[in-house]
């Protein structure tokens, strides 16, 4: 870790609906953290940084490069349609 770190935002929200925060609540126990840990957990996990967008896009990028470059054709080998006729004109 650096000597400088970036300073932290400060988060406040208001009107939560008394099940939710009881529901918050309940999580953060489980998990031995308080309610203001439970929530940073929370955003980390469900809330994707610009650096996480990035490289979601790059993985669906390389995902479609690959499907575009599959072959068309099965190749060398029959399609599944083509060996259930061949067993069934058995």
């Amino acid at each position: 870790m650096s000597s400088y770190e970036e300073p932290m935002a400060t988060l406040q929200v208001k009107n939560v609906p008394r099940n939710l925060y009881a529901a918050l609540r309940k999580r953060a126990k489980s998990n031995q953290r308080s309610i203001a840990a439970e929530v940073r957990a929370l955003l980390k996990e469900n809330v994707p940084t610009a650096r996480e967008m990035k490289a979601r896009h790059k993985w669906v990028r390389n995902i479609l490069r690959l499907r575009a470059k599959q072959p068309k054709s099965s190749g060398p080998f029959q399609s599944a349609e083509e060996m259930i006729r061949e067993d069934r004109d058995r």
